[in-house]
């Protein structure tokens, strides 16, 4: 069972958000909060598995809300909801320690995906998110393409496959199935990865790959 806390200022939100995740045995709604301060407290009482936490909440705003649920509670994943796929919040929250990035009208199985991938300890962005934040964070990185492509020629062909499909923003289940392997080897796949190109999570990890010409840009 996956224990999930839910804060968004907009009741219907929670309430349809709660409905969906209701739909599946695996998913518990632990708490809900109305704004940032209550979901930092719901958060230390509750400890639950993962925060789906509105980024523009009142009293304390989804990122500050995020930062400090990760450091008072660090097993607790977080992941940002937000309305738009453009959204200049991406690399604070990430940075800020958020471990996922989700649209509110997004498809049920992307929220799915990305719950049970925070839950697990991996970092999770919608697909429409990620083909944004990639080419929006890349021009961002300071080392640029020839970096890039040094650092991914010191990977295995196995290694190129796999980081070329998180730079699509697919989670580990997909690249499994794409890859005709089990999820579990798509993880030790990913790790290693993170592990050589010294980088902390998997969006980290995307960029490197856009950088290096394994997502295509259009």
């Amino acid at each position: 069972m996956i224990r999930v806390l839910l804060a968004d200022d907009e009741p219907l939100t929670r309430a349809g958000v709660r409905a969906v995740l209701g739909a599946e045995p695996e998913f518990e709604v632990v708490g809900e909060a109305a704004d940032g301060r209550e979901a930092v407290d719901l958060a230390q009482a509750h400890r639950p598995d993962v925060v789906l936490l509105d980024i523009m909440m009142p009293r304390l705003d989804g990122l500050a809300a995020a930062a400090e649920i990760r450091r008072t509670v660090p097993d607790t994943g977080v992941i940002m909801l937000t309305t738009f796929s453009e959204d200049e919040h991406i690399a604070r929250a990430f940075d800020g320690g958020a471990s996922g990035f989700l649209l509110k009208t997004g498809d049920p199985r992307e929220l799915f995906a990305g719950v049970r991938a925070v839950a697990e300890g991996a970092a999770y962005l919608s697909p429409k998110i990620a083909h944004w934040a990639i080419r929006r964070l890349g021009g961002e990185r300071v080392s640029g393409a020839a970096r890039a492509r040094d650092l991914v020629a010191g990977l295995t062909e196995r290694e190129r496959e796999v980081l070329a499909l998180v730079g699509a923003g697919l989670p580990n289940a997909e690249i499994g199935r794409r890859l005709h392997v089990v999820e579990g080897t798509v993880k030790v796949f990913v790790s290693s990865i993170l592990r050589r190109l010294e980088v902390p999570n998997r969006v980290r990890a995307a960029i490197i790959a856009f950088e290096a010409g394994l997502v295509d840009r259009d």
